[in-house]
């Protein structure tokens, strides 16, 4: 996790300075996805990394409603090679959602999620989903919400564990799912050749 220290507006973009365990080994030019979104660090150095949002960015996330002071999940890109574990996530969010209930059940904590119907079908229940940049594992799969488990390490680890009832989260759906979607949309759209 990182530190939101400070937030400047820029025209219509967003600077946005964090600190973080991370920062140090940054290099200008990389990607990092901050609570699932990603961003390129423009700045660096002392334990600390700058980033910019831009109107679009800003428009489909839920970094708009970040103030100083606030935790959000950082993840780095995956190195060629390395293990996967969990799902394919890009850092390019699709729509955000709303946490409407958090269970505690003694061991784990299950939390419902309101989205928005257009993407229903492309979440199914034991599939996957990004919840602020946290792979997660769909529980149950209403027509505009989901629920999902979460074991105490993602709780302690993530800011899963600081989120509350009523707060917008950035939503990545699963990269598989979408390119299926889409090549049945087309294949639905486009006449058939003979």
């Amino acid at each position: 996790m990182g530190l939101l220290e400070a937030i400047v507006e820029d025209g219509t973009n967003r600077v946005l300075d964090f600190s973080s365990s991370l920062s140090d080994d940054l290099k200008v030019d990389q990607s990092l996805a901050h609570n699932g979104v990603c961003l390129t660090v423009v700045q660096c150095g002392e334990g600390r990394h700058r980033v910019v949002a831009v109107k679009e960015t800003m428009e489909r996330t839920a970094l708009g409603t970040l103030k100083p002071g606030v935790a959000v999940n950082l993840e780095r890109c995956l190195r060629l090679g390395d293990r996967l574990d969990g799902h394919w996530v890009q850092g390019h969010v699709d729509d955000t959602g709303l946490c409407t209930n958090i269970q505690d059940e003694q061991g784990s904590w299950r939390f419902t999620f309101q989205y928005p119907v257009q993407h229903a079908a492309l979440l199914v229940a034991k599939g996957s989903i990004t919840v602020n940049g946290v792979s997660l594992t769909l529980v149950e799969v209403g027509l505009d919400a989901f629920t999902v488990a979460v074991i105490p390490y993602t709780f302690q680890h993530t800011t899963l564990g600081q989120l509350q009832e009523g707060q917008r989260v950035n939503l990545e759906f699963d990269l598989l799912g979408k390119y299926f979607l889409r090549q049945q949309s087309l294949l639905n759209t486009i006449p058939a050749t003979r």
